[in-house]
């Protein structure tokens, strides 16, 4: 066995390993800390590709293996965590079970990504990270803003988010990617508006800040394909 070769495969699994672990917490009623998890499992899902372009040993593999890591880490557990307090905020037996679209459209989500050419300089749809990291960052929003609870983690207002956050995920909708071909301002000014936005957002309110740094992902985007048609 080639162990070189094996090493982003290594940490693909650590990146799986996360998730599965952020389920069990959250299924113990630990809601927030599934945000912890997805947040490591999103580092594990950025060092597997880098170790694998620095050691180049780029496989077939390691790249089903990555989305199928990436279905627990970024698909169940978020949608586990969001039916986990969906089912403490309703006595119904039926409502939150309409929040575990986000599983099934994050794994048709991903499987399009590996067959779709069109994303090599920008994403079409919302990335599953992202939409991770927005959904497992809601008890933090409501824990630093109390006065939001009525609106964000009411029954009806989970579910609505889960639906909501999943079509993004499969829409045609052109998002920013985060690669620059150059460090030119006027070419990237989007992306560096993005990531000022992303640091002020999280030094203020750490992971609180995280469903206001997607919120904003997706109207920069908008805005940038607005001039971009013009």
């Amino acid at each position: 066995m080639n162990l070189k070769a094996q090493l982003p495969n290594f940490i693909t699994l650590l990146n799986l390993l996360s998730g599965v672990l952020g389920i069990l917490w959250v299924l113990e009623g630990q809601l927030l800390y599934g945000a912890y998890f997805v947040i490591l499992s999103a580092g594990f899902d950025f060092l597997d590709g880098f170790a694998a372009r620095l050691l180049k040993v780029q496989s077939d593999m390691g790249k089903e293996l990555d989305s199928l890591a990436d279905v627990v880490s970024f698909g169940v557990l978020p949608g586990i965590l969001l039916y986990s307090l969906t089912k403490t905020q309703t006595d119904s037996q039926f409502l939150p079970y309409l929040t575990l679209i986000v599983p099934m459209l994050s794994a048709y989500r991903l499987a399009k990504f590996n067959l779709d050419t069109r994303q090599s300089d920008r994403f079409i749809g919302l990335p599953t990270p992202a939409n991770a990291l927005l959904l497992s960052t809601l008890p933090h929003l409501v824990a630093h803003w109390p006065e939001l609870a009525p609106w964000v983690t009411s029954p009806i207002a989970l579910v609505v988010i889960a639906w909501v956050a999943s079509i993004l995920l499969v829409s045609e909708l052109p998002l920013i990617a985060l690669k620059f071909k150059n460090s030119s301002f006027a070419d990237n000014t989007y992306r560096y508006t993005l990531l000022c936005l992303g640091a002020f957002c999280f030094a203020w309110l750490q992971l609180a800040g995280i469903p206001l740094i997607i919120i904003a992902y997706l109207l920069l985007s908008g805005v940038e394909q607005l001039f971009l048609k013009k």
